[in-house]
């Protein structure tokens, strides 16, 4: 992704470079470190720890998620023809509801997703609003400068909340919850444990090793969901102005730009075992996603309806109308 905005620039003044949102760390200081705070604290890190990473194993290998109207748990889906939508929120309101819940940008749009995943999957199967699904949400580690080239991300594999009457009425909880176990997991050692045992895999059993691993991961969970930090002023390729920037993993890299003014930007990774996969972008105020799934199993307009529906629920409940 960095090679292709390398080729883009300031649409407005090509001379200045394209600037990014920084992301913001919070600090412990200031907070109540006593003994007894800490000793809740150590064993519940260890008890998640634990579950996190035996969990993590366990979904990589035998376990998986039930069959649903956004998991067909077919062989070697990941070659079934893909149909592509794309959907785009104002960052103003994300931001207005992220103020409201003390959460953050990528857990107000998680939480749209897992919400109208969940609306979609009981209207075409009213059970399975209830049923066994998981999201692996690729997480981008902070680099460190002496550690490996290359990206380094984390799969991190979150439970959709389950559809009950209490969610429909406060669809926040969708929100509180995804938010909660992303900050719990992205800080659990299991992250370290499952690179450790990556690390190990690539020794012994060579790069094909760690390829199933992650195939595993992927493959038995339902959806996929990875986002990419975009600019904030508008870019231009050759001098031509891009209106639009879209970002997906759905295994082999394509990029198509269509027309003259540039209409859009989409940088795609197909080849993903999952049904359903996200890529969020920000670009010029407004939050970019794009949708891909599998055209033979499931109905894209009525997912995307769902989605776009379930945001504005969660707007109105966070700040009214």
């Amino acid at each position: 992704m960095g090679a292709l905005l390398s080729c883009l620039q300031r649409a407005n003044n090509p001379s200045l470079l394209l600037t990014f949102p920084s992301a913001k760390f919070h600090s412990s200081s200031g907070q109540n470190n006593s003994v007894f705070k800490k000793v809740p604290k150590i064993f519940s890190s260890v008890f998640n720890t634990v579950s996190d990473f035996f969990g993590g194993m366990l979904m990589s290998t035998i376990m998986e998620d039930d069959g649903t109207p956004i998991r067909s748990g077919a062989n070697a889906a990941q070659f079934q023809p893909i149909s592509f939508s794309t959907m785009t929120f104002s960052l103003d309101q994300i931001k207005q509801i992220k103020s409201k819940l003390g959460a953050t940008l990528n857990d107000v749009i998680t939480g749209a997703i897992f919400l109208g995943s969940r609306l979609y999957m009981q209207e075409m199967c009213h059970e399975s609003g209830r049923s066994r699904s998981t999201a692996s949400i690729e997480d981008m580690l902070k680099p460190n400068a002496e550690g490996t080239w290359g990206n380094l991300f984390s799969f991190l594999q979150i439970a959709l909340p389950k559809l009950t009457d209490a969610n429909l009425t406060d669809p926040l909880q969708f929100v509180v919850k995804a938010g909660r176990i992303i900050k719990r997991k992205r800080y659990s050692i299991a992250l370290h444990m499952t690179s450790w045992l990556l690390q190990i895999l690539n020794k012994i059993g060579g790069p094909k090793a760690v390829s199933k691993f992650v195939q595993g991961t992927l493959k038995n969970s339902s959806l996929a969901i990875t986002n990419v930090v975009g600019a904030q002023e508008q870019m231009a390729l050759s001098g031509h102005p891009v209106k639009g920037v879209y970002f997906m993993i759905v295994g082999s890299p394509e990029m198509a730009l269509s027309g003259y003014p540039v209409k859009g930007v989409y940088f795609m990774i197909v080849g993903s075992p999952e049904d359903v996969g996200f890529g969020i972008m920000s670009y010029m105020g407004k939050l970019r996603v794009a949708m891909g799934v599998g055209k033979e199993f499931i109905d894209a307009e009525k997912l995307m309806s769902h989605i776009e529906n379930a945001f504005e629920m969660i707007f109105k409940a966070a700040c009214g109308n």
